[in-house]
């Protein structure tokens, strides 16, 4: 790829989006066959390239939470392939009929899905985005123009060629995959302005890019947004429960945005529960951010700010509040959440159906983990992000968020009077 400018490749993909919106159901799954036995084939290439990027990580210091996005060793090259398998195994969403029905003049309409065309994508320090949202993006029937961001250049450039040089042997144009890192800025800024080429673009990362991608596109923006995760423990939450959903919802992956930020429990719990699950959490090296409560029932406590009930961390590091009641709890919530996955860990069915149905978040659970938040878990194979916003998508984004709608109208000589 020695195309001078990010715009030629993003004519490509628009061009090539003509290809893989015909393609069949089976023609899909056959090319991204190629593309995951294409992964396994080329692991130890894509590991070396990991490695590199890695290396150059380590020595910018861009912390641990982002190595660990960062990193693909042989055991998450082999999920990639595997992902790539479970996507090319789902329902196609192209042509899947949506609604319907027959005018009074004898006109018949049908809404069907069909393919955006071109989906731009911008994302940080991820190379499993590079193909998550490729493999969804081809069984969808679109093309994909990539922005993979600096610290995993090496990675995607890799992934990248990998991929294209798959859908070639496997009769598809290479050109249905592109990527504008090696332009820099001059790329993201394409992908932004790119009306008329790009259909929808998803940024994946930082609140920060986030919030630059919304600002500035020109094209249509499906908002992926940071994870500001809260889990409440009420009065009647088990001692088991509260205590491993706490801390499998912070350790089991620290540096993901449906990992928990912040717990609030209820005043009347405060005294059995928070030592219980503090402890729990401390023996797993997590620093616990507390209030003045927190701080009287638990050793080795760090003072919270007002910083802190707004926090991100993606590490290692966990906020942790005593509110008198539900409403207080709700309240925090509607102040604080970024709007990405909230749980509530209660035996109560009135408190359980009351949070369900006022937490205005993307996924709203009772009495699991906030790490169940994903394309993967919910079944859809990979996921483009977790949509945070209300228009078009919310929540894990799977196929048939790529996917837009059209009607046909069929008719015998009808004339409009």
């Amino acid at each position: 790829m020695t195309d001078q400018t990010p715009h030629v490749r993003l004519e490509r993909a628009k061009e090539a989006a003509r290809a893989t919106a015909t393609l069949t159901s089976g023609d899909k799954a056959r090319v991204l066959e190629a593309i995951a036995l294409a992964l396994e084939a080329e692991s130890p290439r894509i590991i070396a390239a990991n490695e590199r990027d890695i290396a150059r990580g380590r020595e910018e210091a861009i912390g641990e939470s982002l190595i660990d996005r960062l990193r693909l060793d042989e055991k998450r090259v082999a999920a990639l392939a595997s992902a790539v398998r479970e996507v090319a195994a789902l329902p196609d969403p192209v042509g899947q009929v949506v609604g319907g029905h027959r005018m009074p003049n004898g006109v018949a309409l049908q809404q069907i899905r069909v393919p955006f065309g071109v989906v731009g994508a911008i994302y940080e320090a991820r190379p499993n985005v590079t193909v998550d949202i490729a493999a969804l993006a081809l069984r969808s029937g679109n093309a994909v123009v990539l922005r993979g961001g600096s610290a995993a250049r090496d990675s995607n450039t890799v992934l990248v060629q990998v991929m294209r040089d798959a859908l070639g042997g496997a009769g598809l144009t290479a050109e249905a995959i592109q990527t504008v890192d090696d332009f820099g800025r001059e790329g993201a800024k394409a992908l932004m302005h790119g009306r008329g080429f790009i259909d929808v673009l998803v940024p994946r990362g930082s609140a920060g890019l986030i919030e630059t991608v919304v600002t500035e596109s020109t094209v249509p923006v499906i908002e992926t947004g940071a994870g500001n995760v809260h889990i409440v423990l009420d009065e009647s939450a088990p001692d088991d429960w509260a205590r491993d959903i706490v801390v499998n919802a912070k350790v089991q992956r620290p540096s993901v945005c449906n990992a928990v930020e912040t717990v609030l429990v209820l005043r009347q719990a405060a005294p059995r529960l928070i030592p219980l699950v503090a402890s729990a959490l401390q023996s797993e090296g997590v620093a616990i951010h507390g209030d003045d409560i927190v701080s009287g029932l638990v050793t080795g406590v760090i003072p919270a700010t007002e910083e802190d009930w707004a926090t991100e961390y993606l590490s290692l590091d966990i906020a942790m509040k005593v509110v008198d009641t539900l409403d207080d709890a709700l309240a925090h919530i509607r102040r604080y959440s970024t709007g990405h996955t909230e749980s509530i860990i209660t035996t109560d069915s009135r408190n359980a159906e009351r949070f369900l149905a006022e937490v205005d978040s993307a996924v709203v659970m009772v009495n699991a983990s906030t790490r169940f938040t994903d394309g993967g878990e919910f079944g859809f194979g990979a996921e483009v992000g977790i949509s945070t916003q209300k228009l078009h998508a919310r929540g894990p984004m799977g196929l048939s968020e790529l996917t837009s709608t059209k009607w046909l109208a069929r008719g015998s000589g009808q004339t409009r009077g």
